[in-house]
């Protein structure tokens, strides 16, 4: 019996790069479904905010809507209806909206 397992052939270890194939090809989806789209809105949503003009409609990410009266480095001052102006940071706008929009409401 000793003997038949000195007679078996030594078992073949796997190329490494077979191994780790299955982990490179998440990482492959996972970058191109979820990693590179959320980079691309977030350039997206950094130029709109550099963008910003005096007169656009704008929602934040509270959900306020104004129209941007006043814009500085930081913060843009909104005016939210009725006169009332309110100052927020300029990296909470998260749209901005088609002219007439706050009319229509």
């Amino acid at each position: 019996m000793i003997s038949l397992a000195h007679a078996a052939d030594p078992a073949q270890q796997p190329d490494p790069l077979v191994s780790f194939l299955p982990l490179i090809l998440i990482f492959v989806l996972f970058w191109f479904m979820i990693i590179r789209p959320q980079m691309k809105r977030a350039k997206e949503q950094k130029k709109m905010q550099e963008n910003l003009q005096k007169g656009d409609e704008v929602i934040t990410a509270g959900g306020q809507l104004g129209k941007v009266t006043k814009i500085t480095d930081q913060y843009v001052t909104l005016d939210i209806g009725g006169g009332t102006e309110s100052v927020f940071q300029r990296a909470t706008i998260q749209t901005v909206l088609p002219k007439g929009t706050l009319k229509d409401l």
